[in-house]
């Protein structure tokens, strides 16, 4: 998500990049930034933007060796638009307004096709008037920009998203097979969920790809889990229960402890699919035993 996001900020701003494996930062450089040497190249940066894989890794690269806090100016603002924990990231905040910075929480949602058209959604844990003269650089990333008050608030926003599409994911792991097990053609029935009323981003973006057996188009499992801990840690601490949440997360788990992790998030129909007997894959690409 990372390099593409870059890439279009090049396009509108003067932009100087780091990457943890230098190879990422390449096509960015290719599009006119320039390549960071350590993090005293952010020294002069008033604007610094994050996109890094987990919690753990923002606050190493914010307060570790590489010492991106230390290096910048009193004023600075850190646009992290990773999805880590609220937790966390109130954490984080109180130690750079400590030193000085002012972070903003802005996750985003669109997959990849839409980081490299620009066209991402973002939910910003800031208020209107501290977005609003940062647009014209969240919009190089992002068609749906959204001031969500307070920080924290993104994050938080961008995990209801993530949990409904996990909830989609995990419910389409496990009907899509019975279809095929009760003897229906998986083709039709792709079709007619993706235009019926069973239809979600998750099928539409999914459904295809499973028909293929293809489950490298998306996040890998073992990396988004974090989502799903994030839903279990809140339900915890406020006492609110989320059955469905909980039966998409045991699913999820299993398909984890199964081995595939590697895979995106249409890999968990392998579960009901081994318990099965039967794959839904299109009759030009594989074979079923429905």
């Amino acid at each position: 998500m990372g390099a593409p996001m870059a890439r279009n900020l090049a396009k509108r701003a003067e932009l100087v990049v780091w990457a943890r494996d230098a190879w990422q930062a390449d096509p960015v450089v290719a599009a006119g930034a320039t390549r960071a040497v350590n993090s005293a190249s952010f020294s002069e940066a008033q604007v610094v933007f994050l996109c890094l894989p987990n919690g753990a890794v923002v606050e190493e690269v914010l307060f570790g060796p590489f010492g991106l806090a230390a290096a910048l100016q009193t004023g600075a603002t850190i646009i992290d638009t990773s999805t880590i924990e609220y937790g966390r990231t109130l954490a984080l905040q109180a130690r750079l307004l400590a030193m000085g910075l002012t972070l903003i929480d802005a996750p985003v949602s669109g997959m990849q096709a839409r980081a490299e058209a620009g066209t991402l959604t973002m939910m910003c844990g800031a208020a209107d008037e501290q977005i609003e003269p940062l647009r014209p650089l969240l919009a190089t990333m992002a068609s749906t920009i959204l001031p969500m008050g307070s920080i924290g608030n993104g994050q938080l926003a961008k995990l209801i998203n993530q949990l409904l599409f996990d909830i989609n994911a995990a419910a389409l792991a496990e009907v899509l097979p019975l279809a095929v097990k009760l003897g229906l053609d998986p083709d039709k029935v792709a079709a007619i969920v993706n235009s019926g009323t069973g239809r979600s981003y998750a099928s539409e973006f999914f459904i295809p790809n499973i028909l293929k057996g293809d489950f490298s188009k998306g996040y890998p499992m073992e990396a988004a889990y974090k989502d799903l801990v994030s839903g279990a840690e809140i339900s915890a601490r406020h006492t609110i229960p989320m059955p469905v949440l909980a039966a998409a997360t045991a699913v999820y788990q299993s398909a984890l402890r199964a081995g595939h992790g590697d895979k995106d998030k249409g890999g968990m129909i392998c579960l009901a699919e081994e318990a099965l007997g039967v794959q839904f894959r299109s009759k030009t690409t594989g074979q079923n035993d429905g």
